[in-house]
């Protein structure tokens, strides 16, 4: 018996009935916090990184944690952000990249998918972004590259992610925040895009004036 197919009997078995009333809860709709776009790659657990539970997120994954610039062209991932951000309205989009990725990897060095064409075709949306390290980056040492373009590819994705009609709207009415981060496999630190100062830093440091407040709101103590 595969491994999944054991964990779905001890899901029904032990997972489920602890949490019965969220579920009973959920298959009345959803109202999910964020819109989740992250990498394929299976060492990326999105729940366990965020320790949220079901219905809180809603999660597009593909090689790269791409957003391909918005065109006529439906696609898997267009619709997706459409359904979510204009049907769903999620306050929140995250694009969320990692250490240690192979599409990243390939970006790099596209004569090495000429046996993955589509591969290779779906890479061409972090073309700028690899075009950035290399004109910025000449001097780096070949890690230093990888962390910069993993950086470089998740502001590109913002940046295609504001050509998408409902995002553009939603951005403009001001009731959607964007947010940028990379995850590190290894150590467990995810570190967050601050727009302001073009920079990324440790998700606690980004987010330090919202985590105060919420410590406050839940305190009950005024600031």
């Amino acid at each position: 018996m595969p491994h999944f197919a054991a964990g779905v009997v001890k899901f029904q078995n032990e997972v489920y009935p602890a949490k019965k009333e969220l579920f009973e809860k959920l298959s009345q709709g959803q109202s999910p916090e964020a819109l989740f776009i992250t990498c394929s790659d299976s060492r990326i657990e999105t729940a366990m990184i965020t320790q949220t539970d079901p219905g809180e997120l809603f999660i597009c994954r593909n090689a790269g944690n791409i957003v391909p610039p918005h065109t006529n062209q439906t696609g898997g991932m267009t619709a997706s952000i459409e359904f979510a951000v204009a049907a769903l309205k999620v306050p929140h989009i995250v694009i969320c990249g990692h250490t240690e990725c192979g599409a990243m990897k390939g970006a790099m060095n596209t004569d090495s998918l000429t046996t993955l064409p589509h591969v290779k075709e779906w890479l061409s949306f972090t073309k700028a972004a690899v075009d950035i390290v290399n004109e910025t980056g000449a001097n780096l040492s070949d890690a230093e590259k990888m962390d910069l373009l993993l950086e470089q590819n998740v502001v590109l994705q913002l940046q295609h992610l504001k050509t998408h009609p409902a995002v553009a709207v939603r951005l403009a009415k001001g009731d959607l925040k964007l947010h940028g981060w990379v995850y590190d496999i290894k150590t467990g630190a995810v570190n967050a895009y601050d727009e302001k100062q073009d920079k990324f830093c440790p998700v606690d440091v980004r987010y330090a004036e919202e985590m105060a407040k919420l410590a406050t709101d839940s305190s009950g103590c005024a600031a």
